[in-house]
């Protein structure tokens, strides 16, 4: 029987999140609640957190704030915390107080039954379901897509590669990997709905197939999406440098449905870091990938993640990471100061350098992929790319907004009809954070 009453998510971090925070959206429209459009509206605030820094825990601490002022005047405003903070012992014990539901990354399609007790009983305690068993959610769960467009699409879950500074592998367990039956299953759906491209998602998608019964790899999954019909586009990430196999660079070069595109955290470039960091691979190793990828693949776009400050980092292996990015001239890149993160091996490790010398070092980092962004999106000036359009632009509501094969953002004018549409676009003006174009129609 429908509730009549409403939700609203908040989500912080990854993609893997916005993937999870679409499922817990389709399990609560199912129990009959719909969507707020503020949580002043709503009678359930669903907080869908992220743990890789804490800097990305104090935004929940924060929202948390004001969620209670909210409280206090509707008293009967259910507050749920789900997402990684959910498995840090500290962080659950700081936001008890604060919440009335507190569910892990295992516990998704368990929360309906968990709103439904947290609604039918006076308590002053949070339910709790944190559990840490391995769970692979497949297409069965419903949904309430982002887009009509675009869509994520998991096909793993979990890691092992234990990183010394990363927490996931602590939140959402060990790898683990969905049938490729069921991820095929799930694009034909998404192909039948009108999805022009999708993003496979995992922690490392490189690694997939791994445990499965079946003989296969992410090449041959890559493989196998590019043949489901309709589909236009396909994506894929996070990739490690570590795994990326031959096979993989072959499907990039074969498959025209895969994008132009590899995002493949590089995260420091001196030997000496990269070892501490536990990645298991040399700066001599990742430039080789590179180069092979590039031949391999004309105009390949990478992007990658690059972490400065890291404990016992020096002026020298700095500027080996700065040398990397001047030689590979990346397409972009997410660039982070270390912040320690409690449960992490790096947390405890000698060196930690001051605050005011990271924030230093990311500055100049900044400057240098900034321009090598900027050099690189103007000489897109006067191309045509193909670009698929997403909808208005979240910048300016009067333009349209698309991607084009190698993941650049380009901003145009045209109608909403030429929403889900490939177009060509010619690239008018480029800057490091914005492209424009014109519709070649």
């Amino acid at each position: 029987m429908p509730v009549n009453k409403k939700y609203y998510i908040l989500t912080f971090g990854c993609q893997m999140n916005n993937r999870d925070s679409e499922i817990m959206a389709g399990l609560l429209e199912q129990e009959g609640y719909t969507q707020a459009s503020a949580p002043e509206e709503s009678d359930l605030v669903v907080l869908n957190t992220c743990s890789v820094r804490h800097s990305a825990e104090n935004k929940v601490f924060g929202k948390l704030g004001d969620l209670q002022q909210l409280k206090q005047r509707h008293p009967e405003l259910l507050i749920a915390l789900g997402g990684c903070m959910a498995h840090v012992p500290e962080s659950v014990q700081r936001v008890r107080p604060q919440t009335d539901i507190i569910f892990g990354t295992s516990s998704i399609k368990d929360l309906p039954r968990l709103v439904r007790e947290a609604a039918s009983r006076e308590h002053k305690r949070p339910i709790i379901d944190v559990n840490t068993r391995p769970v692979v959610i497949g297409s069965e769960l419903p949904s309430r897509r982002g887009s009509a467009v675009t869509a994520f699409v998991n096909i793993m879950y979990g890691c092992d590669n234990f990183c010394s500074y990363c927490i996931v592998p602590y939140t959402r367990g060990r790898e683990r990997s969905r049938a490729v039956h069921d991820i095929i299953r799930e694009l034909c759906e998404l192909a039948e709905q009108g999805i022009k491209e999708v993003t496979l998602l995992g922690q490392n998608v490189n690694s997939y197939g791994r445990g499965l019964p079946e003989d296969i790899d992410f090449a041959e999954l890559l493989h196998r999406a590019a043949a489901v019909d309709g589909l236009e586009r396909i994506r894929f990430t996070t990739s490690h440098p570590r795994d990326v196999s031959e096979r993989l660079i072959a499907a990039l070069a074969q498959e025209p449905k895969v994008c132009e595109h590899i995002h493949v955290a590089m995260q420091a470039g001196s030997n000496k870091v990269l070892k501490r960091m536990n990645r298991r691979y040399t700066r001599e190793y990742y430039l080789e990938l590179i180069e092979r990828m590039r031949a391999a693949v004309p105009g390949l776009a990478v992007s990658t993640d690059i972490i400065v400050g890291f404990p016992g980092e020096t002026d020298t292996d700095f500027q080996d990471t700065l040398d990397m990015v001047e030689k590979i001239r990346f397409d972009s890149a997410f660039t982070f100061l270390f912040s320690p993160r409690s449960g992490t091996r790096a947390a405890a490790m000698q060196g930690q350098l001051p605050r005011e010398v990271k924030q230093q070092r990311l500055l100049e980092l900044n400057r240098v992929q900034y321009g090598i962004a900027a050099q690189k999106n103007k000489a897109l000036e006067g191309k045509i790319l193909q670009v698929l359009v997403e909808g208005t632009s979240k910048s300016d509501s009067a333009m349209l907004s698309g991607r084009s094969r190698s993941n650049h953002i380009v901003i145009f004018s045209g109608g909403k009809e030429l929403t889900g549409r490939l177009i060509n676009v010619r690239i008018t003006e480029a800057k490091t954070f914005s492209i424009f174009g014109q519709a070649q129609l």
